[in-house]
């Protein structure tokens, strides 16, 4: 119980209008639930809310403490950010953003605030769907991953159950995940699977490539169509079949087919004749699928989503129309 004593500058103000200005977290239904219970007394005698207040009065409220909490200041770093984002697709439970070359995922020691992830927070934040100062708020997270220059679908998880359910599904191969690339030179077959064996040596930035089993290596497994030919160019759509790291640009590199402007598995000198300095290369649609109980995810179901615009197809391959 509370007991707190009125003042000037709320005297003549209604009983149950004071009440909702000075205990916020207190909802209207309640208040009213209260009232009828009397569990707010206006000097010592149950309180109806159209009673007026007066300076010098008592009121005892018999209000959890919770109540009288104060919530928290909004995050005013976040409230402020200018975000930009391009929404591929948004529900109460995930939120599918198409993220420009250039732009880090998360935060690392060169950049810590303009990130996809500082850009999604402040997004939810001005919206009003995470407070980042409550009470076991969920923070947004991000269920997957693409490089600095690629560009592409990146899939944030706006709570704890739709977190957990999307890792299931990427790691049971429930959600399909189809890239966009250019590759130097004429692909021979129009379509095919690179299979090969990839590992990740320690300290290096780039990942070897090899026919045969290496000591810690993965099976690497890209599907892809050509769709179209132009200029020494191929552009390719690809599947990833194994999620592995860099795995389309050291595999079209290892098939004598680097992509265009890549030049940490490719020859820079390349892009630099095109006018590239970075990857062809796109995250460029998802596919779900799920074959078991979706649970948080229902409504993501048989959806596809895209990346409505792929800047490189506009300029390389303008007039080529991508399949449905």
């Amino acid at each position: 119980m509370k007991e707190i004593t009125i003042g000037a500058e709320a005297a003549g103000k209604r009983l149950d209008k004071w009440l909702l200005k000075e205990l916020p977290r207190l909802p209207m239904g309640l208040m009213q639930k209260y009232l009828r219970l009397k569990r707010v007394k206006l000097n010592g005698k149950p309180a109806k809310g159209d009673m007026r207040l007066a300076e010098g009065d008592t009121l005892s409220l018999f209000i959890e403490d919770e109540f009288f909490e104060k919530p928290a200041e909004p995050e005013p770093f976040l409230m402020r950010f200018r975000w930009h984002l391009d929404i591929a697709y948004e529900d109460e439970n995930i939120l599918i953003v198409d993220k420009k070359p250039g732009l880090m995922v998360h935060p690392d020691r060169t950049e810590q605030v303009n990130t996809l992830l500082t850009h999604v927070q402040a997004y939810l934040c001005q919206k009003g769907e995470w407070d980042p100062r409550g009470r076991d708020a969920f923070p947004p997270a991000l269920c997957n991953r693409i490089d600095r220059f690629t560009g592409g679908l990146v899939i944030t998880a706006k709570n704890e159950p739709a977190l957990r359910a999307m890792n299931e599904k990427i790691a049971a191969r429930e959600v399909k995940k189809e890239y966009l690339c250019v590759a130097l030179g004429v692909l021979e077959r129009p379509q095919g699977v690179i299979d090969t064996f990839i590992v990740k040596p320690e300290g290096s930035r780039r990942v070897r490539v090899s026919r045969s089993p290496l000591p810690g290596a993965q099976r690497a497994l890209t599907r892809y169509r050509v769709l179209d030919q132009r200029d020494g160019l191929t552009l390719a759509a690809c599947e990833l079949l194994t999620g592995r790291t860099h795995q389309i640009r050291a595999q079209f590199a290892f098939i004598g087919h680097p992509l265009l402007g890549d030049g940490q598995y490719g020859d820079p000198r390349e892009g630099e004749r095109f006018g590239r300095d970075y990857q062809a290369l796109y995250a460029w649609r998802l596919t779900f699928d799920f074959r078991t109980e979706a649970a948080a995810l229902a409504g993501l179901d048989g959806k596809r989503v895209s990346a409505r615009h792929v800047p490189f197809v506009r300029e390389y391959f303008p007039g080529t129309v991508l399949p449905e």
